[in-house]
C-alpha cells in the first residue's frame, strides 16, 4: 500500500511538494480523514506527507480561511487537484481558494524555515516541479 501511495504522489508530499529524496526523514502515510474520525486505511484515504506537514495536520480536517474567517475543510489530495488550490510564487506556496489558503496557514507552509528550505531547493533546481 505504501509503495502505491508513494508512486501516486510521485514521491512528493501532497501538501508542500517536498520530494522524499530532499527530506531529512522518510515521508509518512497520512490519513486524509483520520482514524479517530472514522477514516479507513485505504488507498482512497491515504496521502503522502512530509514530517512537518503530517505533524501539523495531525487528525485535523478543517481550519480557518485567513481571508474570510470561515471554517473550511483542509485540502484533500484524493478529491482535489493541487494546482487548482495552490500556486508557487518563488519559494512561497500561495493558496488560491478558501481550502488552499486555510491549508497554507494551518500547515505553516510559508514559515521561515520552510521557505528557506524551498529557496535552497530552487537553487539546485529541485523546486518547484512542473507538474505541481
Amino acid at each position: 500500500m505504501r509503495r502505491e501511495v508513494e508512486r501516486r504522489a510521485g514521491q512528493r508530499c501532497e501538501n508542500c511538494l517536498l520530494h522524499q529524496d530532499d527530506a531529512a526523514s522518510r515521508h509518512q502515510l497520512d490519513h486524509v480523514i483520520s482514524e479517530k474520525h472514522r477514516g479507513e486505511t485505504t488507498l482512497e484515504n491515504l496521502a503522502l506527507s512530509c514530517l512537518p506537514c503530517n505533524r501539523r495536520k495531525s487528525s485535523d480536517i478543517g481550519a480557518i480561511d485567513p481571508v474570510t474567517g470561515e471554517l473550511v475543510r483542509l485540502f484533500n489530495p484524493r478529491q482535489q487537484v493541487w494546482a487548482e488550490h495552490f500556486r508557487c510564487d518563488g519559494p512561497r506556496i500561495v493558496g488560491l481558494t478558501p481550502e488552499g489558503r486555510a491549508t497554507v496557514a494551518f500547515l505553516q507552509l510559508n514559515s521561515p524555515e520552510r521557505t528557506l528550505e524551498r529557496i535552497e531547493l530552487m537553487r539546485i533546481a529541485r523546486f518547484p516541479v512542473a507538474d505541481g
